[in-house]
């Protein structure tokens, strides 16, 4: 039975990953802080003799001694991070000290108890406004446009560094937005968030014409194990995402639909939700797709999906802005 870290584990993709892991006969040792992870999403892994809590602060570097020392760890995956991105303005240091610090502290705990192989969330923020779509991971990297997608771009440098100084190894996924069970934040919770508080009337950060691409967390995690298993690069870079797109303002339509609402929309204006909010993110999903992965839904079924699963728990709004 191999033992992994899971950095974030109380995270929406962090707390699935942590399912699918013990599922398949794993050991878990799961970190988190609970700064926006729900001890809601662990309920059913805390039940699992094979699964350990570190309660800490990636910042905190004796979390991750807790979490390394004497254990035979053969894999960090490295979930947590600040994904606020549209905040990143108000907050600008939270991105430097979640993302990128916080990466090379793991980095460093698993160079001091001899771990190597590492498994890192990066972000399709990271290409900011590119001039080639779909996006492949060798496009040149523009001028970042956010906080968020610069601290990532920061920590896939310290790894592969890492990966060239002492002979780790890495497996970096540049992945468009996630959906899904266990879904925090992001447009379809706000918008959803929005209508409940008034059925009548919802306001749309932009022009509504932002083109996005998401994936559903379920084929999320098959990607990742999926490079997982066939990436054997000392450091592999996988987009992960679908091959369509979706406009905020059809995403929106879905909504409103399955609710059966008809609100007045009013847009805010411009092509960009908030400051270094891409208007278009479509990646190039080809490198990870000649490995045999495919998404099992579609964009419309994921995002229907994902209101189904919020309209069914909503104590996930609680304690939220």
């Amino acid at each position: 039975m191999s033992q992994y870290v899971v950095t974030g584990c109380a995270g929406f993709i962090g707390s699935n990953l942590v399912s699918r892991l013990l599922g398949d006969g794993h050991g878990v040792i799961g970190i988190d802080n609970f700064s926006t992870g729900r001890r809601e999403f662990l309920a059913e892994a805390m039940k699992n003799p094979g699964f350990d809590l570190v309660e800490g602060d990636l910042l905190d570097t004796t979390t991750l001694d807790r979490a390394l020392k004497d254990q035979d760890v053969s894999m960090v995956f490295h979930l947590a991070a600040n994904a606020d991105v549209s905040r990143g303005v108000r907050y600008p240091r939270r991105d430097l000290e979640q993302n990128t610090i916080a990466t090379h502290n793991v980095l460093e705990a698993m160079r001091s108890h001899g771990v190597s192989r590492i498994m890192f969330s990066s972000t399709g923020s990271i290409y900011g406004e590119p001039e080639v779509f779909p996006t492949p991971e060798n496009a040149p990297l523009p001028i970042q446009t956010s906080f968020y997608g610069a601290s990532k771009l920061a920590g896939e440098g310290l790894i592969s560094s890492y990966c060239e100084a002492f002979e780790f190894q890495a497996w970096i996924y540049r992945f468009v937005s996630v959906l899904g069970e266990g879904y925090t934040h992001g447009h379809v919770f706000d918008f959803y968030k929005k209508l409940q508080a008034d059925p009548t009337r919802i306001e749309v950060l932009g022009d509504g014409n932002q083109e996005k691409s998401y994936m559903y967390v379920g084929d999320c995690l098959d990607g990742i194990l999926t490079g997982l298993e066939k990436g054997t690069a000392p450091v592999n870079i996988f987009n992960l995402g679908q091959d369509a797109t979706i406009k905020v303002r059809d995403s929106l339509a879905l909504i409103i639909d399955r609710l059966g609402l008809s609100p007045v929309v009013d847009y805010t204006g411009g092509k960009r939700g908030w400051v270094g909010d891409s208007p278009l993110i479509h990646l190039d999903c080809t490198r990870i797709r000649e490995l045999g992965w495919k998404p099992s839904l579609s964009i419309d079924q994921g995002v229907l999906c994902t209101l189904d699963w919020l309209r069914d728990n909503p104590w996930v709004f609680e304690g939220r802005e």
